[in-house]
C-alpha cells in the first residue's frame, strides 16, 4: 500500500537516499539562516526591534542544517551534491520570491517594504515547512534514529510561524495592509508551482535510486500533480491568512540548543 508514511520509510531506510534527503535538507535550511542572518543585519532604523528575532529565525535555520548533517554522520554518510531542480530554496529566489541574493549580499538598508517582502515570503514558506514537519512527526516522533530531531525542527518550525504572523499583522496595523496582502498572494501561487516542481523532481531521483517502477513513479507524480490543482484553486489561501497566534513574541530571547546534533 503506498503511503506518505511507507514512502517516507522507504527513503531513510536507504543510505543513498536518507543521504540525498537530508543533503537537499541541509542546503535549504543553511541558505535560510545565510539570508536571514543578512536581513538581520541590514533592517531598517524603524524595525530594529525585529533585528533579533530575524537573527534568531536564522540561528534556527543554521542549527537544522547541522542536525540534518549530523544525522547522515551518525549512519557514516556523507552530503551529497545537491540537484538544482530539487532545490527549493534557490528555485524561490531565482523566481522573484522573497528579497534577492543581490540585494542582501549590497550593504544597503533594506526599507520597509523589503522587510513586507521578506516577512511574506516567510509567512507562505514556513507554513510549508511546518507543514511538512507536522507530517513527519506524525509517523516519526518516536522513531529512534531520527525522531529527536524531528521534534525539535518541528517545533522550530510552528515558532517562526506564529512569528511571522504576529510581525505582519503588526505591519498591518501600521499601514502596509495592500502590500502585505499583494506580497502574500504572489508568494503563494509562485510557491505551490515550484513546490511542484521540486516534489516532482525529487520523487524521480528518489525512484531512480530505490528501484521503483515506472507505473508506482507515475502514480506518484499524479498524486503530486493532484496537490497541486487543489492548492492552485484553494489550498493557496492558507498561505495568506493571517491571524494572531495563540504564541505571542514566539522567536525572543535565545534560540534553543541542540543537544547531541551541534
Amino acid at each position: 500500500m503506498l503511503s506518505a508514511k511507507s514512502l517516507f520509510q522507504e527513503i531513510l531506510d536507504n543510505d543513498e537516499s536518507f543521504a540525498l534527503f537530508c543533503s537537499i535538507a541541509a542546503g535549504g535550511e543553511s541558505q535560510g539562516g545565510w539570508e536571514n542572518g543578512r536581513i538581520a543585519a541590514l533592517v531598517p532604523p524603524g524595525e530594529r526591534a525585529m533585528a533579533p528575532k530575524i537573527a534568531r529565525h536564522g540561528a534556527d535555520e543554521d542549527k537544522h542544517g547541522r542536525i540534518f548533517n549530523a544525522l547522515m554522520k551518525k549512519r557514516g554518510l556523507h552530503p551529497v551534491p545537491v540537484p538544482p531542480e530539487t532545490d527549493y530554496t534557490m528555485l524561490l529566489e531565482k523566481h522573484g520570491i522573497g528579497l534577492s541574493h543581490d540585494r542582501l549580499r549590497a550593504d544597503r538598508t533594506l526599507t520597509a517594504e523589503d522587510i513586507v517582502v521578506y516577512l511574506a515570503h516567510s509567512r507562505v514558506t514556513e507554513q510549508r515547512a511546518a507543514e511538512q514537519m507536522a507530517m513527519l512527526r506524525t509517523y516519526f516522533a518516536d522513531a529512534p534514529d531520527v525522531g529527536r530531531a524531528v521534534r525539535m525542527i518541528s517545533a522550530d518550525e510552528d515558532n517562526h510561524l506564529a512569528y511571522t504572523h504576529e510581525e505582519l499583522l503588526r505591519l498591518a496595523a501600521a499601514g502596509h495592509g495592500r502590500l502585505i496582502q499583494r506580497s502574500l498572494r504572489a508568494c503563494a501561487l509562485a510557491e505551490i508551482r515550484i513546490y511542484r516542481d521540486v516534489s516532482i523532481a525529487v520523487m524521480a531521483h528518489m525512484g531512480r535510486i530505490l528501484g521503483w517502477s515506472r507505473a508506482r513513479s507515475a502514480l506518484l507524480a499524479a498524486g503530486i500533480h493532484a496537490v497541486y490543482a487543489w492548492e492552485r484553486f484553494a489550498g493557496w489561501h492558507r498561505m495568506v491568512s493571517l491571524r494572531m497566534p495563540e504564541r505571542r513574541d514566539a522567536l525572543g530571547g535565545a534560540p534553543a540548543p541542540a543537544p547531541g546534533f551541534a
